[in-house]
């Protein structure tokens, strides 16, 4: 979710519709897991309200990463990226053995 309102600040719905986008359709939040999800990063200090607007007689708000939400993503992006090297080293690693320890 912290990566769905990392470029622009989104309303409940199309934080729904971009998590299904980056996560290409593996990641479906349902409705009550979003504002479950959206409250305790609010509690966290990790996104705030950005803007609140009446849409056909319902109070829609959008939110957005604070400076603290973009540096936890940072972190998580950087451990992430850890675990992808050290995959793709070992993943490596056993295509060599596997090939008598040649290429």
């Amino acid at each position: 979710m912290l990566t769905a309102l990392a470029d622009a600040p989104r309303h409940g719905y199309a934080i729904i519709q971009e998590v299904l986008a980056i996560s290409g359709g593996r990641t479906k939040l349902l409705t009550g897991t979003l504002y479950t999800a959206l409250d305790r990063l609010l509690q966290q200090g990790l996104i705030r309200i950005d803007h609140e607007e009446v849409v056909d007689g319902r109070l829609r708000r959008s939110f957005t990463l604070t400076e603290q939400g973009r540096s936890v993503l940072g972190e998580e992006t950087e451990r992430l990226r850890a675990g992808v090297a050290e995959a793709d080293r070992r993943l490596a690693l056993g295509r060599l053995q596997l090939h008598g320890g040649t290429a």
